[in-house]
């Protein structure tokens, strides 16, 4: 019998500059009261053009608190019961954005995402990221759907600090290379099926997007430019990535990273990038093709070495709290076509490490 095969993808998907002005039309197809979970900064800077997009839709906002925890979930979905919230909208970072979606499933609500920065695919993916509440990965929250509706205003995106956008170009590069192995082994994908051809091949124009617009990208935003070159990245960060299914070693090693203090101050993009390039080493990978990933990293200021993820001169069993947490149960790392234990994760590690320093001193 021939396996099913499985593709996710949220209901809409809106992109463009001012596209948060739609906020309130979206909303109101989805239900006429609204607890908006939104980042303290974010409504800060954002307060106006969210007030003025309403369009008669009723907003309860509650400040998120920092981490997508079960404790924050529970608090959040209390909220939205005791208010008579019929819908939820999260407005900010990917944390906030999974948490979002996780109090949506646990009040049966549907629930839209208004990424402020595109830094992961968090918006559009059918999973929340739990943590503890002191940031440690504690587990994955798989959902029965993605988000009814993701709206992405472009040019708030690009009003961001460019380091958010380089981290999800860091993220959204382990969509290749992650689907890639989740086609090849035979563990089911994030949407409760095996990978389609769709999910790989859209895999491979995520990577292609990056590689060609990435760098330009990083330089428009910088300047707080909004160009075709940052429509196309922040479209690859997001959606693209977003849509390939398939998650492997390097989301494994990356939760195994959080793991050590020293790396607490990076962001999850900046973490997986380096993440990739040991899951290659993994995979026994071509020389030219780790190369060029490194030399793409280093452009945009993605860790390429242990010492760039604050692990200068990191002893052997430091490093193996990394390996054997990524080698955890039900960890992703279990999608990969080959059978995986801590030394080999501890091994590519090294190997990475050592040709991401063979680049930089070369």
């Amino acid at each position: 019998m021939m396996a099913v095969k499985v593709v996710e993808s949220p209901s809409k998907y809106v992109q463009g500059p001012n596209a948060i002005k739609e906020l309130g039309k979206y909303t109101k197809e989805l239900g006429e009261k609204a607890l908006v979970v939104v980042d303290r900064k974010v409504m800060s800077l954002l307060e106006r053009r969210i007030r003025e997009a309403a369009d008669g839709v009723e907003f309860l906002f509650e400040f998120f608190n920092g981490e997508c925890s079960k404790e924050e979930i529970e608090r959040l979905k209390k909220i939205g019961i005791e208010n008579g919230c019929s819908v939820i909208v999260g407005i900010g970072g990917g944390k906030t954005l999974d948490t979002a979606k996780a109090v949506a499933y646990f009040m049966s609500a549907p629930v839209l995402t208004v990424p402020t920065t595109a830094s992961s695919n968090a918006p559009v993916n059918a999973l929340s990221v739990i943590y503890t509440p002191d940031g440690k990965f504690e587990e994955y929250l798989y959902l029965p759907k993605n988000p009814d509706v993701v709206l992405v205003d472009s040019r708030i995106i690009a009003e961001a600090p460019v380091r958010f956008l380089v981290a999800g170009m860091g993220d959204a590069l382990a969509a290749k290379f992650e689907a890639e192995a989740a086609y090849r082994g035979t563990a089911e994908n994030i949407a409760g099926g095996f990978s389609t051809v769709t999910t790989l091949s859209l895999s491979q124009v995520c990577f292609e997007t990056l590689l060609e617009n990435g760098y330009e990208a990083k330089l428009a935003v910088e300047a707080n430019a909004v160009t075709p070159a940052v429509e196309k990245v922040i479209e690859a960060n997001i959606l693209l990535s977003g849509k390939t299914g398939g998650l492997a070693a390097a989301h494994s090693i990356h939760n195994g990273l959080t793991e050590l203090e020293e790396t607490q101050g990076l962001y999850h993009g900046e973490k997986v990038a380096f993440s990739v390039i040991a899951q290659m080493v993994m995979e026994d990978r071509a020389l030219e093709e780790i190369q060029e990933v490194i030399a793409f990293c280093d452009s945009l200021g993605l860790p390429v070495t242990l010492e760039q993820l604050g692990l200068k001169d990191a002893e052997r069993d430091k490093l193996m709290v990394v390996a054997e947490a990524a080698c955890a149960e039900k960890e992703t790392i279990y999608n990969m076509p080959f059978p995986v234990n801590p030394e080999m994760v501890l091994d590519s590690m090294l190997g990475a490490d050592a040709l991401g320093r063979e680049f930089l001193f070369s």
